[in-house]
């Protein structure tokens, strides 16, 4: 497999997700304009890229406060877990399929 196909770190954009979450999750109407807007993030492992410091998560003052996670089919990418923060943040993007098992 060519890093291309392993490791979407280089070149990924989170617009590809938009119309996922439309039409699998409508009761997040704020996420396709925060996907829209995402930069390319840090990249914890080949599976995860995180768009929010996840230090002290979910202690009090941390800029990481989780409220949900988002879970997609998406054709190319197979399964992706949103994880969504308190205030309408996306935290990060978890691959799934790209998890070494």
């Amino acid at each position: 497999m060519s890093k291309s196909q392993s490791d979407l770190s280089e070149g990924f954009d989170p617009r590809t997700l938009i119309e996922s979450v439309r039409v699998q999750a409508p009761e997040f109407p704020w996420l396709p304009e925060a996907l829209s807007q995402c930069d390319a993030g840090l990249w914890e492992s080949r599976a995860y890229v995180r768009y929010v410091d996840s230090r002290n998560a979910n202690q009090p003052g941390a800029k990481w406060q989780f409220k949900a996670n988002v879970v997609l089919s998406h054709e190319v990418l197979g399964m992706v877990v949103l994880d969504i923060l308190k205030d309408n943040r996306l935290g990060g993007i978890e691959f799934v399929d790209k998890i070494q098992g």
